[in-house]
């Protein structure tokens, strides 16, 4: 049996994705591309999944040109015929599912008198339902193989509330307890359930309102780092949640930040 220190000089090797397979739903643009970027880059073989199938084919052929396989797959996490068959394409094609990344959202906010219940309804149904959906099914693959990674994509939004906002915030606060709930479930068989919690990060969904200046100074000002997240800010938490090195990581729902959630938000005294 190796010694303690012997072990560590292997540790880099934990973070190695090489050999994994991984699945990444809204992975045709924004976070998502990023984060399939990511795990390629961490040696994984990555499927593209979301509703524009010219932009999950863009993505992967990009992988392709990392040199790893891809599969890039048009579906509506919504709909659990489309899930379904989603995740059996990944197993037909790779003969397994190591990794899925649940990252496929919508948004909208405005005064809660003119929420439609249908808008409300599409917000709950993508990123509560589709979580559900897509979890269940790459899980009755992953209880099989006795090992797997569920990374979901929450919000910082999950914990707080803020006006206009009746869905967004309500999906993710389930986003955040359905991830403790399956991680208490699938632990003991080897399966790691996480979540990451963003703040706001520059996307081509974003941009408008970020480049609003008065909006985006008054965001720096309850952000420790003076900044908003960057897609590639999602890089290494995503590789350390989908790798070896997060083994004994379970329920957890981690902040990407820049220190706002450890900030109250007042100005620093004078």
């Amino acid at each position: 049996m190796k010694e303690l220190w012997e072990k560590a000089l292997d540790v880099f090797s934990l973070f190695c994705l090489d050999g994994k397979v991984a699945l990444v739903t809204g992975g045709g643009k924004g976070l998502g591309e990023a984060i399939a970027y990511a795990l390629a880059g961490a040696g994984a073989d990555v499927a593209v999944a979301g509703k524009t199938l010219e932009n999950v084919c863009r993505v992967a052929e990009n992988i392709t040109k990392m040199g790893r396989k891809s599969l890039p797959i048009k579906a509506d996490v919504r709909n659990e015929e489309d899930v379904q068959r989603m995740v059996e394409s990944v197993v037909q094609k790779f003969g397994r599912l190591d990794i899925l990344v649940n990252n496929a959202g919508v948004a909208s906010v405005h005064p809660i008198t003119d929420f439609s219940t249908e808008e409300w309804e599409y917000i709950m149904d993508t990123n509560a339902k589709g979580v559900f959906l897509c979890a269940r099914e790459a899980a009755k693959v992953m209880l099989k193989q006795k090992k797997g990674k569920i990374i979901n994509i929450s919000s910082l939004q999950g914990s707080s509330g803020r006006a206009g906002d009746p869905a967004y915030a309500a999906s993710k606060a389930a986003v955040n307890l359905m991830t403790m709930a399956m991680a208490c479930e699938w632990a003991p068989y080897g399966i790691c359930v996480n979540a990451i919690a963003p703040t706001w990060c520059w996307t081509d969904l974003t941009k408008p309102i970020l480049l609003q200046e008065i909006f985006y100074e008054r965001l720096k000002e309850r952000i420790p780092a003076q900044r908003v997240g960057n897609p590639e800010d999602l890089f290494g938490i995503v590789v350390f949640l989908a790798s070896e090195a997060s083994n004994f990581v379970n329920g957890a729902i981690i902040p990407l930040d820049g220190g706002a959630i450890a900030c109250d938000g007042f100005p620093p005294v004078p």
